[in-house]
């Protein structure tokens, strides 16, 4: 049925699929726990796919990190939950660009917003590593935001996996050493997300300064100024 087929390839219903996509997800909360799953210890295989779904329902990711650490422990949590990581980024990616980009991308008009896509484009893997090194810019945006723009795969992918490695690293030591709050381990990385957390808002703090700055008077709009040295004479 033609009428059928193009609707189904309708840039505008493969985006209402994204959205009803990732509402189901969330709403699913409802029914299960990622959490307390992911704490009653599972092969590593179940634990990446049910992390990857969890990123999918808006779950936040300190509390999944947290239960790798308290299942896996350090050695093994940390790894696993890179690549867990990584793996909902991808899950996010593919749902974005397969099912949102068409619809998104001619409205990306707007300066910012094109500056921003451009620079993903072109600089798809040195702008995805300091957007999941930055701690505070939200995951899920990060990974539609980039299916959205002209980014490869492959840059996406290396640069999600070290950008949040050091993040993920110590919300997974906080989680495998929770027990122990006095430990050394513990105490460190809880001083490092406390720092994450200080850079955020000061690293938000500037960039609202900054775009509070009157842009600056174009040259072409400036008064030429009288010069005040007499002309000589002759």
């Amino acid at each position: 049925m033609p009428v059928v087929s193009r609707v189904l390839r309708s840039p505008w219903f493969r985006l209402g699929a994204l959205l009803a996509v990732l509402a189901a997800a969330a709403g699913s909360l409802l029914l299960w726990s990622p959490t307390e799953l992911l704490r009653d210890g599972v092969p590593i295989p179940v634990f990446l796919l049910v992390y990857a779904v969890a990123t999918l329902a808006f779950v936040p990711k300190p509390a999944l990190n947290g239960a790798a650490g308290m299942v896996l422990g350090t050695a093994q949590g940390v790894p696993v939950a890179v690549a867990a990581t990584t793996l909902g980024a991808l899950l996010g990616f593919w749902l974005g660009r397969a099912l949102g980009r068409d619809a998104v991308r001619p409205l990306l008009r707007g300066k910012i917003a094109t500056a921003l896509d451009r620079r993903l484009s072109e600089h798809g893997f040195r702008s995805m590593l300091l957007v999941r090194v930055i701690p505070g810019v939200p995951f899920q945006a990060a990974n539609y935001g980039a299916a959205f723009s002209g980014v490869r795969v492959l840059p996406y992918t290396l640069a999600t996996a070290l950008g949040v490695a050091p993040g993920t690293a110590a919300y997974v030591i906080a989680g495998a050493s929770a027990g122990h709050p006095g430990s050394p381990a513990f105490l460190i990385s809880a001083a490092l997300i406390v720092l994450m957390c200080l850079y955020t808002v000061v690293a938000g703090w500037r960039a609202y300064r900054r775009s509070r700055r009157p842009a600056p008077e174009p040259a072409a709009d400036r008064a030429p100024e009288l010069s005040t040295v007499p002309p000589s004479g002759r």
